[in-house]
């Protein structure tokens, strides 16, 4: 059995939402925390350092996904 949590204490979700609440652009980053456990800050500092490292397709990739999860 799986010990993480999401950001509000309770286990990650079973499928990805957008959290629009918590989220700063889109609720992406924070849709990822709540449903994989790990802090919002984390997802969006490896957004940025992908980007900036020229990573593949981040930012259209992170449209898309806010785009279709939406």
């Amino acid at each position: 059995m799986s010990n993480l949590t999401n950001r509000n204490g309770g286990p990650p979700q079973n499928g990805f939402r957008l959290d629009k609440n918590e989220g700063k652009l889109f609720g992406v980053c924070a849709g990822l925390a709540n449903w994989s456990g790990v802090d919002a800050m984390v997802w969006r500092l490896g957004l940025v350092v992908a980007t900036l490292l020229g990573v593949g397709l981040t930012i259209p990739i992170y449209l898309a996904v806010a785009l279709i999860a939406d």
